[in-house]
This record gives C-alpha cells, sequence and structure tokens, in this order.
C-alpha cells in the first residue's frame, strides 16, 4: 500500500504535480542547464560543451525510476542524475561531458533545485491564500450586524458578532500571507559552493559563475553558500506550520458550528465534480464537514514537520550527515499538506451556507445569561461592583433553577431580562437610579453585535488593503 495515497489525499493535483519525481529531476537537469551556460558565458567552459550540455538537460530523456532508485544507493539523487547526464553528452561530444556539473556539488544541485521547485509550489499556495482571504473579507462585508453567541471554553459566554468573528479567521491569514514573502524573500536563494563551500574548483572565476548562474535561473545571490546554514529555509518552512494552524483553526470552528445542534454554518453541497457530496454512505442525513477534515488532517501533521526540521538544523561542519536529508523529506511534506489545507478552506468558503436565523435562535435559547456582564456592570454604578456581582449571579440562578425545574420560577418567564426588570422594581436603591432604556439596552442583541462590528471596522479595513496591496504585487 503506497503511502503516497494517503500523503495525496491531504494536498492537490496541483501541488503533486510539482513535487513528482519528473519534476524534481527536470528542477535539477535545469540547475545543470544554467550552470553550463553561465560557465560558458564567463569563459570557464568552451560555449560548445555548455551548447551540448544544456540542450540534453530534459527530464523525459531519462529514465526517472531508474535514477530514483540509484539514489538509495548513491545517497543522494544528485549523483545518477549527473552521472547520467555526463554519460548522454558523451554519446554526443566527449568533450563537453567533461564540463558536466563542472565545480559543483550534488548539494548544489539538490538546493537549489528545492528552491525552485518551492518557489513554484508557494506560488500555488499564495494564489489560493488569497483567494480565500477575499472570501472571508467578502463574507464580513456580506454580514453587518449578524449577531452571534460567542463561546469561551466551549461554553455559551457573551453576544459578538459574525463579522467579529470572520475577522478573527481573515487576520491571521493575512499575516500568514505577508509573512511568508518576506521568509521566501530571505530563503529562495541560489545554492553554489562546491565541495565545501569555497567553490575553490572555479579559482578566480567562483565570483563571475555564482553571478551568471543566479541571473540564469532568476535567484538572488546570497553573501555566500548556505550548505550547513539551514536557519533560513526552517524559517520559511515554520512560517507554512504557523499558517497550517490558522487554517486549522479556521477549519475546527466551522466544523463545530456545523454540527446539527449548532447549524450557524454548513459547508457546500455536492453540486459539482469538484464538491463532491459530503454525506455518510450509511447514514444520509449526516452532512459531514469534509472540506474541514482535510484542512484539519494537514494542519495536525504540521508540528511533527516543524519540530523534525528544527531537529535537522544541527549540521555537522560545512556539510551535514542526515539531517539535511532529513530537511528536504519534511519540506516536500509541509509544502503538500499547506496547500492542501488552504485548497481545502477556499472550497469550503466558495460556497458555505449562512444560517443568521439560526445564529439569533442559539442566542436567544440563553434566557439572556449571556448580557449577565453588561447587567453587572450597569448594577455596579448604584451598588459598587462586588454587590452588583452578588445580585446577578443569583438572578442567573433563578433563571437556571426555573429552566432545569421544566417551568420558569415567578418573574422569570422572559429569562434573566426579566428578573433584572423585577429587581429594579423592587429594590430601592435601583428604583430610581437604573432608566428602563439602560436596563433595555443591556439585553439589545443588535446593539451589542453593532459595537462588535465597529470594533472590527478598522481591522477590516486594513486587512482589505493589505490582501489588495498582496494582489497588486506579483512576488514569485
Amino acid at each position: 500500500m503506497s503511502v503516497l495515497v494517503f500523503e495525496g489525499f491531504l494536498s492537490t493535483p496541483e501541488m503533486l504535480k510539482v513535487l513528482a519525481q519528473a519534476s524534481i529531476v527536470q528542477a535539477m537537469m535545469d540547475f545543470e542547464a544554467a550552470l553550463a551556460k553561465a560557465q560558458g558565458r564567463v569563459g570557464v567552459i568552451p560555449a560548445s560543451a555548455a551548447q551540448a550540455i544544456a540542450s540534453l538537460c530534459r527530464a523525459e530523456l531519462y529514465d526517472i525510476n531508474a535514477l530514483v532508485a540509484a539514489s538509495a544507493r548513491d545517497g543522494s539523487l544528485a549523483i545518477p542524475v549527473v552521472r547520467r547526464l555526463a554519460e548522454t553528452v558523451a554519446l554526443f561530444d566527449p568533450v563537453a561531458a567533461g564540463f558536466v556539473h563542472w565545480g559543483a556539488t550534488s548539494q548544489d544541485v539538490i538546493d537549489t533545485s528545492q528552491i525552485l521547485l518551492t518557489r513554484r509550489a508557494l506560488q500555488l499556495i499564495e494564489d489560493d491564500l488569497l483567494q480565500l482571504l477575499s472570501l472571508l473579507l467578502d463574507l464580513a462585508d456580506a454580514q453587518p450586524v449578524t449577531p452571534v453567541l460567542a463561546r469561551t471554553l466551549l461554553q455559551a459566554a457573551q453576544v459578538s458578532s459574525l463579522r467579529f468573528r470572520v475577522a478573527s479567521w481573515a487576520l491571521p491569514l493575512l499575516r500568514a500571507a505577508q509573512a511568508l514573502r518576506q521568509a521566501a524573500d530571505a530563503a529562495l536563494q541560489l545554492q553554489l559552493g562546491g565541495a565545501v563551500g569555497t567553490l575553490s574548483a572555479l579559482g578566480e572565476q567562483g565570483d563571475a559563475v555564482s553571478a551568471a548562474l543566479a541571473a540564469e535561473l532568476r535567484l538572488p545571490l546570497p553573501e555566500m553558500p548556505w550548505h550547513s546554514q539551514r536557519d533560513r529555509m526552517v524559517r520559511l518552512c515554520a512560517e507554512l506550520g504557523v499558517l497550517c494552524g490558522s487554517l486549522g483553526k479556521l477549519a475546527r470552528d466551522i466544523s463545530l458550528l456545523s454540527q446539527p445542534e449548532i447549524a450557524e454554518l454548513a459547508e457546500p453541497d455536492g453540486e459539482s465534480p469538484s464538491r463532491p457530496r459530503s454525506v455518510s454512505s450509511a447514514m444520509p442525513h449526516k452532512r459531514n464537514p469534509v472540506y474541514s477534515m482535510l484542512a484539519l488532517a494537514a494542519g495536525q501533521r504540521a508540528p511533527q514537520r516543524v519540530a523534525a526540521l528544527l531537529g535537522s538544523m544541527m549540521q555537522e561542519f560545512e556539510r551535514g550527515l542526515g539531517g539535511w536529508q532529513a530537511e528536504l523529506a519534511e519540506t516536500v511534506s509541509l509544502l503538500m499538506h499547506t496547500h492542501g489545507s488552504v485548497r481545502a478552506m477556499v472550497t469550503a468558503l466558495s460556497g458555505l451556507k449562512i444560517y443568521p436565523e439560526r445564529m439569533r435562535l442559539n442566542v436567544e435559547a440563553q434566557q439572556g445569561l449571556v448580557f449577565a456582564e453588561g447587567l453587572t456592570m450597569l448594577l455596579a454604578g448604584p451598588l459598587g461592583r462586588l454587590e452588583a456581582q452578588h445580585l446577578v449571579e443569583g438572578l442567573c440562578a433563578q433563571v437556571l433553577e426555573g429552566e432545569e425545574g421544566g417551568a420558569p420560577a415567578q418573574g422569570q418567564g422572559q429569562g434573566l431580562a426579566a428578573a433584572a426588570r423585577a429587581l429594579v422594581q423592587r429594590d430601592e436603591r435601583l428604583r430610581d437610579k437604573v432608566r428602563a432604556a439602560e436596563l433595555e439596552a443591556v439585553f439589545d442583541v443588535e446593539r451589542v453585535a453593532a459595537q462588535a462590528d465597529q470594533r472590527v471596522a478598522k481591522a477590516l479595513a486594513q486587512a482589505r488593503e493589505g490582501l489588495t496591496a498582496l494582489q497588486d504585487a506579483p512576488h514569485w
């Protein structure tokens, strides 16, 4: 049973294509072709040799499976790839074959090819991430003053707004998109150092070859080779891990809010091949949140990947043993899972069903208890905080006792609001100091939701500006 069945399930066809064996080998061939062209341009190797080498750097000319199989014996995929390339060049130009991979080392090939593939992978991730952000901000714009039951520790707490909740989903994703660009700017750089990083085989022409190769591959030229300096790549991957965590939070909330006991949201139905029906095979009444499930499954693997990458940083001397190889595998997995998570949430948000009426009913079902803090603050004026808190705790207990007994206590037929009105009328300390309008405002659902909206109005406006800036500045 291939583990890729389950790995691929948590990714996307586009990402799997970028990270496929043939794609990896072609990226390595791209490095070798660019190296030959750069060296030919600066006169390190004959121009005819550079042309001969570059013309044969096409993955479709080689047996990919055989190369991958040989990598297990050689300890690196670069070794059989370079060997087979040189053998093929020798069939047409024996002299040129001697200049294949001139002055480079296997880690140069693999690190740079990984950078090229990571650049493509990050483009896929960002494209979907920006689409997801747009969907979330559009949702916030479309749902003004929509009350929701805010929950803390999985318990009903107070009234908030849907717009406030959406902002809490969107802002971490925007920060992740911005942080990925910053981390990528630092990490996606050329690797060319030769055997120990000094490029000694190229002598005085090392700098010229490096600059020409960087230009050929459209990669920044680092201050020095980074064979065992893995901090920038690991920091980039750590940002992917943070993104997976934020996506998992979004998926967790949507899946919980989709439970029939809550029923405030629902993932899209399967009205197209790209949106399969999310019903149980044995229980057709169920609507399983499959997109949230995919995002959660992908996100739950991210912590282990990031931890393994941190552990792989302790590499020995100029080039490490084991740590670098572990990093390569973990990075590929993290890219796969991140894109799978983002894509799943884009699909979920694209057809997300919103039920404001159910949101309102869930608030009303709390019998006004979620306004207890606001009531305490109102009564604290004439009574002081401790006395007000004591009285409100007693009122809440009465309401809860009425619910548990199946019949409301006297004066408690409409929950905490009715109990508070009765208290104000019978307590002479409150009767003349708490105005009816003030008391009603405490239990005004729309007023509280509007306040929540206002709290995030500026943040959402800035998020829209941040998204627009990312969209207007193509990066990869």
